[in-house]
């Protein structure tokens, strides 16, 4: 009876942590899109800069002041050599996610995203020289194959938005990929990048974000009917992407590997439909079999990659990159999205 009672309560808290991931996730992304094409606030480095503070704010609240995690110490000649790069590079990410919030519907910018696995790869053959098998290759296929279709049907097509997005998969690619040698050693949670490197990131960009937006800013304030009650929503999408942090941190101590893959994917369809609902922006049946052909091939990419890590390696075969064996190293040093997000 008690192990029963264990087995229930272990399914229900996977299932209450993934809802919460995927309330916070959509949250984000449909805020940050209202922000943009409602409130009429085109300032990408200015939404990206207040996430930024917020989470600053809330990592140093959550670790220092709470105490619900412990603080991984990092050695003080890592901070310029090792997390500021990192932070810099979590910068680029999250500003290219959200300029391309800017220009491209939510449903585009998400299938986008979901080319990440396959930049992650191609960079690591080009870069790393480091072998893949076959069936890891194969697995992109589907994937690219679904972009392809999306970006050839999208009935709202930017060029800017889609170039945007696109490079935020390689910089999403390169952070994943410089996290293994600059943060060797060190065990990051969410919270723990979170608390380091947001301060860092909003050194980096308050200054772009004054000199190219600031006077953009202040006119917006003088024209909008109602500044304070959107400058409130604002700063809701910060407090927001903090939270997705903190929910990141909680899912993958509740979930397996499996699940965790195939929820991420489902969340970006829940995200997609969420959006439709809400700003009803022109979706083609072309275009949305492209976005579940990608949604499917980054499925099926995860299920392979969690095959061939449980497969014991051969002998005289070159040596593929690591499979992750943990939830917590599935997940990118910041969030994937936050991809498009913190």
């Amino acid at each position: 009876m008690e192990d029963t009672f264990v087995s229930h309560w272990t399914l229900i808290r996977s299932l209450l942590s993934i809802l919460q991931w995927w309330s916070f996730n959509v949250t984000v992304i449909i805020v940050n899109k209202w922000i943009f094409q409602k409130l009429d606030f085109k300032f990408p480095l200015s939404v990206s800069c207040v996430h930024f503070i917020c989470s600053a704010i809330g990592g140093y609240v959550v670790i220092k002041v709470l105490k619900l995690k412990p603080l991984i110490t990092v050695n003080p000649e890592d901070h310029l050599k090792r997390i500021f790069p990192m932070s810099f590079v979590f910068c680029i990410n999250i500003v290219l996610g959200n300029v391309s919030l800017r220009y491209i519907p939510v449903s585009f910018m998400q299938t986008i995203k979901s080319f990440t696995p396959a930049t992650t790869v191609v960079l690591q053959w080009l870069v790393w020289r480091k072998y893949f098998d076959w069936r890891i290759w194969a697995s992109l296929i589907p994937i690219v194959g679904g972009i392809l279709l999306t970006s050839v049907t999208e009935m709202s097509f930017n060029m800017f938005g889609f170039c945007a997005a696109l490079l935020g998969c390689l910089a999403t690619s390169t952070k994943t990929i410089l996290a293994e040698s600059l943060l060797h050693g060190y065990k990051f949670d969410s919270i723990n990048t979170v608390y380091y490197m947001a301060p860092y990131a909003t050194m980096i960009l308050v200054l772009p974000a004054l000199l190219l937006e600031g006077n953009g800013v202040l006119e917006w304030l003088n024209i909008h009917p109602y500044p304070w009650s959107a400058l409130i929503i604002i700063f809701s999408s910060g407090v927001f992407a903090f939270c997705l942090n903190f929910s990141i941190f909680y899912v993958i101590h509740s979930t397996t590997a499996v699940t965790f893959n195939v929820a991420g994917n489902l969340k970006v369809a829940v995200a997609v439909l969420v959006s439709w609902l809400i700003f009803r922006n022109p979706i083609s049946y072309l275009n949305a079999v492209g976005c579940a052909i990608t949604l499917v091939g980054c499925t099926f990419y995860g299920y392979v990659r969690h095959m061939l890590s449980q497969q014991p390696p051969v002998p005289g075969t070159p040596r593929t990159p690591r499979t992750p064996r943990s939830k917590m190293e599935l997940l990118p040093l910041v969030n994937d999205k936050l991809e498009n997000k913190v």
